[in-house]
């Protein structure tokens, strides 16, 4: 489809909070899970590095996450919840501030129940 402008540290838009994404909406969303597909190897292609992106940092603001490791995981309306008690740091890297790395805690373990394109139940 295409490569979205990435929001950078700073804009307002990354600290709003984003909105459910309905059944209705599935259709309307393929466009956007397609930027973010392409937006997300633009990146990683110019940059080297680049794992997940989601929708509010293209200015969706849609409850939407873009991974792609091994294959693409399209988490819709993501929840993450039992976290371990261990956790650890870990020097990471945002594509909203490309130039910066930053130290932060990690839990160790935890559980991401999600949508996925259709609208099954899934968890990871």
């Amino acid at each position: 489809m295409a490569v979205k402008d990435i929001l950078l540290l700073g804009n307002p838009m990354l600290y709003q909070k984003s909105e459910e994404v309905l059944y209705d909406e599935l259709l309307s969303i393929k466009s956007d899970i397609d930027n973010l597909h392409d937006t997300l190897f633009d990146f990683k292609h110019r940059n080297g590095f680049g794992r997940a992106i989601a929708a509010p940092q293209i200015g969706v603001m849609k409850r939407i996450i873009y991974m792609y490791i091994d294959k693409p995981v399209v988490f819709i309306n993501p929840i993450m919840d039992q976290f371990s008690l261990e956790k650890f740091e870990v020097w990471d890297d945002c594509m909203s501030f490309p130039n910066l790395l930053v130290k932060v805690e990690r839990y160790k373990n935890c559980r991401i129940r999600y949508k996925d394109i259709n609208w099954n139940d899934c968890e990871m």
